[in-house]
């Protein structure tokens, strides 16, 4: 169910009505009891509560894992709230201790004209149509401080479409709270053989390829990374190799974002290191100072020094809502964190015509940036529809290089012929899902549990 509010995350603009009709009709498919409440369905209920908690087990294992997990669970959150009637939704808010009281229509009527003014994007007719809630300012203190609502006597107004972001926002500390409580079980729950594979297996079956193992190890040359950057990279690793370039040196953030996606698309160990040393000693950098200072994070990142932690390339969530970029720096995501105006002229630059520039930036306008780096993966590559929910650097330059040798893998040198797409997707999968017997044991659990959510 959650990668499916990802996929539909990415694909369509959340809240609207192509989203909700699509997610609606995934999750009957799914046979998902997202209305159990409306339909005072105990044993859905029950089901549902269970599943959630299972999952937090499984997701609480890292940063990464509850940052994915939170967003899923906000989006799904988002759309059954405000699937609710009025009623249960009100019975929903009294529940969860959010005593917010619907007003009468007499006092709305009393007050259409301060609501009308205060509340921005509602007309006189919208406000008379509109449910409004009485609001404690200190549950609206984002409303308040972005003058969003109308407040008198110490209470906000707050209409229906702006309620369920305080119902996020207070599920999101709450739940972020609880995964954080949860991890530190963890121990205790990993001394268990019957839980530990299990929560594994789940952990790993739903965010998608973490592009740790190098599929392509090998199969690039460093010359060739200049015209890759241009025909393949997204904008963010663009814009690193790039400035790389213009720079000859990037900042930590930058090295380990660019470095980290590099290794995805094949780079070994000692091609990284040849690649950051000739780009470091072309500017103030000599070759003495590199070894010393930056080789040994480069073998870190290869899992060769330290805690031979095996990192993995970053994911558009992580790079969209960690490590803001500050002066100096090129990483993060150019269109989560760069000026309009410099994006604008940066998709100049790259020959993007006008109109896919302004849906680009409508798209940044409404905080869509996965759906911007999808419509830039449109423009630069001629398609009208990518065809998948792009949430990975390393996918787009996957997708990207199948679309460009026609379904084929990329290949080292023009002369030699490269394995299929689906002859290296299979060796992948062979790779990563060959069942050892704990997994074998996880996966039929698995099923289990699967047929047990499922039925009717």
């Amino acid at each position: 169910v959650l990668k499916v509010v990802e996929n539909l995350g990415v694909s369509y603009i959340r809240g609207s009505e192509p989203y909700k009709t699509k997610l609606g009709s995934e999750l009957r498919k799914l046979k998902f009891p997202y209305r159990a409440l409306a339909e005072d369905d105990y044993e859905a209920r029950r089901k549902d509560h269970i599943s959630h908690f299972i999952l937090r087990l499984a997701y609480c294992q890292s940063e990464d894992l509850r940052r994915w997990f939170l967003q899923q669970e906000m989006d799904l959150l988002r759309y059954r709230f405000n699937e609710l009637t009025d009623s249960l939704r009100q019975k929903f808010l009294d529940y969860v201790n959010l005593s917010f009281e619907a007003i009468t229509e007499d006092l709305k009527n009393e007050l259409a004209n301060e609501l009308c003014v205060s509340t921005p994007g509602l007309t006189m007719n919208k406000v008379k149509e509109q449910m409004f809630y009485k609001v404690g300012l200190a549950d609206a203190v984002d409303l308040f401080r972005a003058r969003r609502v109308f407040i008198k006597d110490g209470f906000a107004y707050v209409p229906l479409k702006e309620i369920d972001a305080i119902v996020l926002n207070n599920y999101r500390t709450k739940l972020s709270k609880a995964l954080a409580l949860t991890a530190r079980s963890l121990p205790s729950i990993q001394s268990d053989e019957r839980l530990q594979p299990l929560l594994n297996h789940l952990s790993h079956s739903y965010v998608g390829p973490d592009y740790s193992v190098q599929k392509n190890t090998g199969k690039i040359a460093l010359e060739q990374i200049d015209a890759l950057s241009v025909k393949s990279f997204p904008l963010c690793m663009r814009q690193l190799h790039k400035a790389l370039r213009d720079n000859h040196h990037l900042r930590h953030g930058g090295r380990m974002q660019y470095g980290l996606f590099l290794k995805g698309i094949g780079l070994t160990l000692e091609q990284a290191l040849e690649f950051w040393k000739k780009e470091f000693i072309r500017g103030k950098v000599d070759a003495d100072k590199f070894d010393k200072g930056y080789a040994y994070s480069i073998r870190h990142s290869y899992g060769k020094e330290g805690r031979r932690t095996d990192y993995t390339p970053y994911s558009c969530m992580k790079i969209i809502m960690s490590n803001p970029p500050s002066q100096g720096d090129y990483h993060g995501c150019p269109f989560r964190h760069s000026d309009p105006e410099l994006l604008k002229q940066k998709l100049q630059l790259y020959k993007i015509p006008p109109s896919g520039i302004t849906q680009i930036l409508e798209l940044v306008k409404g905080m869509h940036y996965q759906l911007a780096c999808q419509k830039y993966f449109e423009l630069t590559h001629d398609v009208d529809d990518i065809g998948f929910s792009l949430n990975h650097p390393n996918q787009y330059f996957t997708e990207s290089q199948r679309l460009l040798s026609g379904g084929r893998e990329m290949k080292k040198e023009l002369g030699n012929s490269g394995n299929s797409q689906k002859s290296n997707t299979q060796e992948s999968m062979n790779s990563n899902c060959t069942p050892t017997s704990s997994n074998t044991t996880a996966d039929a659990e698995l099923e289990g549990l699967e047929a047990y959510f499922t039925e009717d």
